[in-house]
């Protein structure tokens, strides 16, 4: 078997830039010890330091070997891969090798190695601040690429999010004044049920609506809705559920609010509110408002059904006997005494 003759040594000279080139993490030792020269990435790494001519150990914690404190200690282990955490950023850990140099000092090139993530997050780091040959670049491109990726998805997530939200929304709404629809309302009334919570419940129905119309067109009619629709939203509380479930027809449901005198109350403020004129286009608008209302607490057993019907009959009531009124209905505890007609105020 033929050895193999030993390579001549090579001797040449490279300049600071055509260094940064080739190595870009270069970290260059004087024969003190000191910091002569340092590479642009670490400088980036560093913060714009002042660390030319500073002792290596004050600039970098040497992990590995552990026992290495100087320059002769390095020498020593020429060869072997040198840990150094930045002492502004401990966390920070890089990989070198030193070569010592004609001058008796050493150059150490630096790398990240699975630290790379880290630091290009913290520092912004770019494939500018790497060797053209060194595969961190392509493990960059890597990262930049899954970055953008992982950008768009959460993109596409945060705008099918927004259309799932909006496209609920837009279920369980009433498209002319913003209100509950009906399928909203059932959502509500079931929640209630399941929950075992006490409630109130309001029909409300709009007297002489169609007056508005016939006189001033539907616009006009549309744009009374939507007064309608305000007036009631500034008379509830925010935990209430309003709900436009006809023509003019609403509903209106009251979580943990099944006192008879404060439901009528808060009914005698809406009707009294609705019968002032309204202003469309310079005309004006007049309508009123019946309501029939009850409260859970008057059934033993609790059906959904059973409570509109006698809201409706209650409603039923106020509209047959004068309008622009609420009656409350005593449900079928008391349904031998039928209802009571409450005059608004």
């Amino acid at each position: 078997m033929t050895a193999l003759a030993p390579q001549p040594k090579v001797q040449f000279t490279l300049d600071g830039l055509g260094l940064d080139r080739l190595m870009p993490m270069n970290l260059w030792l004087d024969a003190e010890g000191r910091i002569g020269s340092v590479g642009p990435t670490p400088r980036k790494l560093l913060a714009r330091q002042e660390v030319l001519g500073q002792p290596v150990g004050r600039v970098f914690a040497l992990r590995r070997p552990a026992s290495a404190t100087g320059l002769a200690e390095l020498r020593a282990r020429i060869g072997t891969r040198l840990h150094l955490a930045l002492m502004s950023d401990l966390n920070l850990v890089l990989r070198g090798l030193a070569q010592p140099t004609f001058d008796r000092g050493l150059l150490v090139n630096l790398s990240f190695g699975i630290w790379v993530n880290e630091a290009v997050r913290r520092h912004g780091l770019t494939v500018a601040d790497f060797a053209a040959t060194d595969l961190t670049v392509e493990m960059l491109y890597l990262i930049e690429a899954k970055s953008a990726v992982m950008e768009e998805l959460r993109s596409l997530n945060l705008r099918l999010h927004r259309a799932k939200a909006a496209a609920e929304e837009q279920a369980l709404s009433d498209t002319l004044t913003g209100l509950r629809n009906r399928r909203a309302l059932y959502l509500r009334l079931g929640a209630l049920v399941e929950r075992g919570q006490a409630f109130g419940l309001m029909h409300l129905d709009l007297d002489h609506f169609k007056q508005v119309n016939d006189t001033h067109g539907h616009a006009a009619g549309d744009a009374v809705l939507r007064a309608v629709a305000r007036i009631l939203r500034e008379e509830t509380r925010a935990s209430d559920l309003v709900a436009r479930v006809g023509g003019d027809e609403f509903v209106m449901v009251f979580p943990g609010l099944s006192d008879e005198a404060r439901l009528a109350q808060i009914a005698a403020r809406i009707i009294e509110r609705l019968s002032e004129p309204m202003d469309f286009e310079g005309q004006e608008c007049r309508i009123s408002a019946s309501i029939g209302m009850t409260v859970s607490t008057l059934y033993p057993r609790l059906v959904i059904e059973d409570m509109h019907a006698d809201a409706d009959e209650a409603l039923y009531r106020s509209k047959r006997d004068e309008r622009g009124r609420v009656t409350v209905h005593k449900g079928k505890v008391a349904a031998r005494r039928g209802v009571e007609p409450l005059l608004p105020g």
